[in-house]
């Protein structure tokens, strides 16, 4: 039996009387799993090896998770969060893949810097992609060198924090992504619209006396994207949906065909903007919490296939941005460690969405938009794992996290169902 090891080398690894699920493998099985290394080489019954054995009897074993949108804050902001602390939270929420996002300081805008990120990754447990800007900078102005950083190991380009606001610069960067076969991912949002706004426009931004956000700030670039990668013929994946509306126009968009896929985060699902009137700064986020109407119509988007993936969106920030004024606040939330716990609990365990479902949007989607290698449980396969325990209760402790950061309005939650260990690139990470 395994006692909380921390990425530990694999030599012989022997999972004993695990559910096994992958739909991609066409498995949904009780069996043991043998690993040697970094392979799986032997899946079947009363499996006996020298070597160390873990019991998985009453727990799930899924293919490796992946976070396809989070903020490592490295370079530049290292008091927030550095790959390091980033790698740690992720194999602790269940991830063994993230793909990070370049809003840094310097921005990731170039091979150089690419490098970096893998740099800085190598031999984790934890397989990092670096996203790369689209622009220079972020700045709108100038596209990136999107080849070179893609033949260094990018998957993916994005401006997130800020929109592409030139719709020329967003069409030559969708054309130049579909020669490379990388998505633009984007934050839509018109700044204008959006003002300085800090929650959402609607009953309770006039109640507190907030400046508020209205939904169509997201929804008119949600349009605009939308016909610009349908003119180009190019795939585009919309980050972050926060509104009804937005759900409304990616369906039409992918009932006419567009390669259009989308993402949303657990706080969408689960709050809204009536959380708050507490004033609690850790609700404050970008884009904001909508209405029930809206939570419910994303709920609702991702049942049916409108919404591909789920994302954490994790975006770590020192107390000192977040224990302040409302309007000064810092906007984002932590959420690579209570992710997997909150889909658990609040849609797996209450029957909205199936465990094969949960895997779909959290690991084969996401790896088929980044165009990566998708992820089997069957013999002779790279050994990348997660797993799941349905049923352990457990409360949300932020003093616990990995993070460097504490942002988390998930704080003291009650949850049913968490990650108790993963495995990947020869190493386990388990907490059983």
């Amino acid at each position: 039996m395994s006692n909380k090891v921390t990425d530990e080398d694999i030599d012989i690894l022997l999972l004993k009387n695990g559910h096994i699920l992958d739909p991609n493998a066409n498995i949904d099985r009780v069996a043991d799993i043998l690993i040697e290394k970094d392979t799986i080489k032997e899946i079947g019954k009363n499996i006996s090896k020298h070597g160390k054995t873990i019991d998985c009897k009453d727990k799930t074993i899924v293919p490796g998770l992946i976070d396809m949108h989070t903020h490592l804050r490295e370079p530049g902001y290292e008091y927030k969060e550095t790959i390091a602390t980033g790698v740690a939270a992720a194999r602790a929420g269940g991830f063994t893949a993230i793909a990070c996002m370049p809003n840094t300081n310097p921005v990731i805008d170039s091979r150089s810097y690419i490098e970096f990120i893998k740099k800085r990754a190598k031999g984790l447990l934890v397989d990092v992609y670096p996203i790369g800007s689209v622009t220079k900078g972020m700045l709108g102005e100038e596209l990136t060198e999107m080849g070179d950083m893609v033949a260094a190991g990018a998957v993916g380009f994005s401006d997130d924090g800020l929109p592409i606001k030139n719709s020329l610069i967003l069409r030559s960067s969708l054309e130049y992504s579909k020669i490379f076969g990388t998505p633009i991912i984007e934050h839509c949002e018109d700044l204008n619209l959006s003002g300085d706004g800090v929650m959402n426009e609607g009953y309770y931004a006039t109640l507190l006396g907030l400046s508020a956000i209205p939904s169509i700030s997201e929804e008119v670039m949600v349009m605009r994207d939308i016909l610009i990668a349908e003119f180009t013929h190019s795939p585009i994946h919309i980050a972050h949906v926060s509104t009804k509306g937005s759900v409304k126009i990616i369906e039409d968009a992918k009932k006419r065909g567009v390669k259009v896929t989308a993402e949303t985060c657990p706080h969408y699902l689960l709050l809204t903007d009536k959380n708050l009137t507490s004033f609690d700064t850790n609700m404050k986020m970008k884009p904001p919490l909508r209405t029930e109407e809206d939570k419910k119509a994303l709920i609702e988007g991702l049942t049916k296939g409108v919404i591909d993936v789920i994302a954490s969106d994790h975006a770590p920030h020192h107390s000192d941005e977040k224990d302040i004024e409302f309007n000064k606040a810092a906007f984002g939330i932590i959420g690579l460690e209570t992710t997997v716990g909150l889909i658990l609990t609040h849609f797996v365990n209450k029957r909205i969405f199936s465990l094969p479902d949960f895997i779909e949007m959290m690991s084969v989607r996401p790896r088929k938009i980044l165009d990566l290698p998708l992820i089997t449980i069957d013999k002779n396969s790279p050994a990348n794992i997660t797993i799941l325990d349905v049923n352990q209760e457990w409360k949300v402790d932020k003093n616990t996290f990995k993070s460097k950061s504490r942002n988390t309005p998930f704080e003291g939650w009650e949850m049913k169902g968490k990650s108790v260990g993963v495995i990947n690139n020869g190493k386990y990470y388990l907490n059983i």
